[in-house]
């Protein structure tokens, strides 16, 4: 029998819960921290709140006394925000919820208002609240009934997580116990994750890798220390703050935030000297992964103590549960590891098939004919594992197609369709994920091209004047149309026009790819996902529905300055009399109308 934890007297467990009460029951471990929550202090010192783990196994036992009791196991409101709760409400029929006491005061306030949505504040009055700090009443738990939550069977429904968003509506993702205790095991190997681990994490923890380093950290024994997402934007240097205090040895984070800390990352200010020594695992997500921004990386931090092995390129998706494999530890480590286009590899498919991960395949598919590719052809990836999903919470034909796909020809088990493309290379056969299928680009020449490269390339045109991450590019009527945020939305005319000139000319040059129409457009217009993926089907939407807030557009050389920048330009701003005319041309010529494009059906109602 193979034991996947480092001591053959602590058997693995069928489900995730299981875990918690072994640790907590250990003397050593009582009181060692679980979860530490880091916040900045008023002096850009990191303070925060611990919880070991016998506190959260005590604290589990609260929260499940008060779900099972009245239950017994029976089969921010602003209008344009709430669209997703109601979303979530309607599919998944919560019975209760578990939110701090301001959270639920602000909900009965919203539920009591006049200009409440009737439909939303009925779902959440028929909710059970539960307050945070109930749970940490000695004198309100006692009054409670006690029933001991034993933890749930390995094919009972675990929880229900959500697609990124990044390809169309978020669809909700069916994830059994047993599917989630073996994704976790696996990435936990994988990391060599254990109880001297120390994981550091501004991911939200709904997001679903953000909840996967969770349920590591309890599965390994490990203790993790956590902020949010808002305190590391704010302020990049936390991360490595927070890396240096608790010498952390694994730290996931998505690709953008590499070369989000080289730029802001403030290495010499503030009062802790940064120290990244004690670093394995600095994993990477959110495919692809630039070789150039890692390199970036490594070579601004090795200085600062930062071990180039540590690099993990990884792949997953919500619906394997969340990790799929990772490049790191083979023979070959960073900077040594190939690239492919200009990306790392997130896998080696070589290793999937190991005596203990032989329930494990990788495989790469022609998409028509549902045939493995061979090596250096690009195909889409399938995966089939044990930790793949049961399918999406009331999609019964989207399910059929993603989850039970078959080889042609050939009898196996069912393969989760990914929707990425990738392509394994060389003798190591690494895996590069290279795109979504549903992104392509098709050009006239009857060639495609994924879009990061064409919104890579636009970027790197203007570092200075454009947000990195915050470029869209997809294509209307077979036209290429790129949408780029700009830093400062009140820049001079001669400047944007300079800037949408270069988008094109370096396009051209990069990719040999024609950009038809460049937009740029404020801080904040380009739609993404909690993660920061890019929402190319969101961004090309709301451009023709007449909802992004655009500085300037340019169509084959001729350019135009919308409503809101020559209100800049009568204030003294740089606009020139006349562009308002042009801007009618450059429209008539796309056949497109962005002031005023016919109202589209909501989004909501292709659900």
């Amino acid at each position: 029998m193979s034991y996947e934890n480092y001591d053959p007297y602590f058997p693995d467990q069928p489900v995730v819960d299981l875990y918690l009460p072994i640790w907590a029951n250990l003397p050593s471990f009582r009181s060692k921290p679980a979860f530490i929550w880091a916040e900045n202090g008023s002096n850009n010192v990191t303070q925060g709140s611990t919880l070991t783990y016998a506190q959260l196994h005590h604290t589990v036992q609260c929260i499940s006394s008060q779900l099972l009791f009245p239950l017994q196991r029976d089969p921010s409101f602003a209008k344009e925000n709430y669209h997703h709760l109601v979303r979530v409400l309607k599919q998944t029929k919560p019975k209760a919820a578990i939110a701090h006491r301001d959270y639920i005061k602000s909900v009965r306030r919203y539920v009591s208002s006049n200009s409440k949505d009737k439909q939303l504040a009925e779902m959440l009055q028929n909710l059970r609240w539960i307050s945070t700090d109930d749970l940490k009443d000695e004198k309100e738990v006692s009054k409670w009934p006690l029933m001991s939550y034993n933890g749930c069977k390995p094919n009972e429904m675990y929880l229900i997580q959500y697609t990124s968003g990044a390809t169309g509506i978020p669809k909700p993702v069916l994830v059994t116990a047993g599917a989630a205790a073996h994704n976790v095991r696996t990435a936990r190997k994988a990391y060599d994750l254990h109880p001297n681990s120390v994981i550091v994490s501004w991911l939200p923890q709904y997001h679903d890798c953000g909840l996967m380093f969770l349920l590591l950290t309890i599965v390994s024994g490990a203790t993790c220390v956590l902020t949010s997402p808002g305190a590391f934007v704010n302020r990049p240097r936390l991360w490595l703050e927070l890396i240096t205090e608790f010498k952390a040895t694994c730290t996931p984070v998505p690709s953008f935030t590499l070369p989000l800390v080289v730029k802001r990352g403030g290495v010499d200010k503030g009062t802790l000297p940064i120290n990244l020594w004690s670093l394995k695992n600095l994993i990477i997500i959110n495919e692809p992964i630039y070789r150039e921004s890692v390199e970036e990386f490594v070579n601004k931090f090795t200085p600062f103590g930062l071990n180039p092995s540590s690099i993990s390129p990884s792949y997953g998706l919500a619906e394997n549960c969340t990790f799929v494999s990772t490049a790191w530890r083979s023979n070959v480590t960073f900077p040594n590891i190939p690239s492919h286009n200009k990306l790392l590899p997130s896998a080696r498919l070589a290793f999937e098939c190991r005596d203990d991960e032989d329930d494990i395949n990788i495989i790469v598919v022609n998409e028509e004919t549902h045939e493995p590719v061979d090596d250096g052809i690009e195909g889409e990836i399938w995966v089939s594992s044990p930790s793949n999903a049961s399918g999406y919470l009331g999609h019964p034909s989207l399910t059929r197609e993603a989850f039970h796909s078959q080889l042609s020809n050939k009898l196996s088990r069912g393969f989760v369709r990914t929707g990425d493309r990738g392509i394994v290379k060389g003798e190591e056969r690494y895996l590069f994920v290279t795109g979504r299928s549903s992104d392509i680009l098709k050009l006239q020449n009857c060639q495609e091209i994924h879009p990061h490269y064409i919104e890579t390339a636009a970027y790197n045109s203007s570092p200075k004047f454009l947000r990195g991450g915050c470029l869209a590019a997809f294509d209307i009527s077979r036209t290429i149309v790129v949408v780029a945020e700009v830093q400062r939305s009140e820049a001079e005319i001669e400047v944007l026009r300079r800037i949408c000139e270069g988008i094109k000319e370096a396009v051209m040059k990069e990719v040999k790819v024609e950009v038809g129409l460049v937009v740029l457009v404020e801080s904040g217009s380009v739609p993404k996902t909690t993660s920061g993926k890019i929402q190319r089907w969101a961004a090309r939407d709301k451009l023709m529905g007449g909802k992004m807030n655009v500085v300037m557009d340019m169509n084959h050389g001729s350019f135009s300055s919308p409503l809101g920048t020559m209100v800049h330009a009568s204030k003294g701003k740089g606009g020139r009399k006349g562009d308002e005319g042009r801007r009618v041309i450059v429209e008539e010529e796309m056949g497109l109308s962005f002031s005023g494009a016919p109202a589209r059906p909501c989004l909501r109602s292709f659900l």
